[in-house]
């Protein structure tokens, strides 16, 4: 069964792939080999594709609270909004955009002059290759200040706008199992998207004076290496929502003497708060992580 969830996290699965390849291949074989070095060409390429993949995760895990957005607070037509075309195109445009910034990014470091070979205890990261260059670097430090800054602040308004939204329908919802059932499918995209932003903000939204150079390592190589290792734990957590999936009856039928007479008396209509907790309860069900 096709569900916006999984075709979200088969492409977050896929930037964390990503990004931890470009980074992971290159540091295992500096522990086994000496000297350690990386020739121009391949630096770039690194940083290029390190780029593509960790600008992409941020608009995908926007989108996947989107989707939440929508299947907790408008249930009826979820998969009207979220279709396959929409779903497709809210992963398409974020791989279109992270290309051409990283792009710009890597072109504008690459045509500055660099002071001849230097020594780095990093890989081929955006900001530690600003302290190797003997250019100007002002333009370039604008460019990466602003597109980090564009790239956390809107994709973590649509996260915050989103979960807004959905606690308030939560709250609103008369069925106590239906607000736990929203409430645990959400934890562990909340703890994904807090620990991913929390470090990418501690790495690149502060002035460059408070910058450490050995606390910016240890954050790379946490949001690099660890994060993509931590991610497929966390969402497993809620593995046993799908055990069966199948096991929720959308139109049951009734057995030819179970059915009323034609006179007799109508069971009372269901409440609207209860009809719309149950198609939240099984959208969740179908949808949990």
């Amino acid at each position: 069964m096709w569900t916006p969830m999984y075709f979200f996290l088969r492409h977050l699965s896929l930037t964390d792939l990503g990004y931890s390849t470009a980074v992971g291949p290159k540091m295992l074989v500096n522990f086994v080999m000496d000297p350690n070095t990386i020739s121009f060409y391949c630096c770039a390429a690194q940083l290029a594709v390190f780029l593509v993949f960790i600008i992409c995760e941020l608009f995908i895990l926007s989108a996947m609270s989107y989707n939440r957005y929508v299947a907790i607070c408008k249930p009826l037509v979820h998969t009207v909004v979220m279709s396959q075309k929409v779903c497709r195109m809210m992963v398409a445009i974020p791989y279109l955009y992270s290309v051409c910034v990283s792009l710009l990014i890597t072109i504008k470091i690459f045509t500055l002059s660099f002071c001849g070979c230097q020594i780095i205890s990093h890989f081929c990261d955006s900001l530690p290759l600003l302290s190797l260059l003997c250019s100007n670097t002002h333009e370039i430090e604008m460019i990466i200040l602003i597109s980090a800054g564009f790239n956390l602040v809107s994709s973590l308004v649509i996260l915050l706008f989103s979960y807004v939204l959905i606690l308030v329908a939560i709250f609103r919802m008369k069925s106590a199992e239906g607000r736990r059932k929203a409430l645990s499918t959400c934890g562990s995209h909340l703890t994904v998207v807090t620990v991913f932003y929390g470090t990418l903000i501690f790495m690149y939204v502060q002035p460059k004076s408070r910058h450490s150079f050995d606390t910016d390592k240890v954050a790379s190589i946490f949001y690099t290496l660890v994060i993509p290792m931590l991610n497929p734990l966390i969402y497993s957590l809620r593995n046993k929502d799908n055990q069966c999936p199948g096991s929720v009856v959308y139109h049951p039928k009734r057995s030819q003497g179970s059915r009323p007479a034609p006179g007799g008396p109508r069971a009372a209509p269901q409440s609207r708060s209860k009809l719309m907790a149950h198609l939240v309860m099984t959208n969740l069900s179908v949808e949990a992580d």
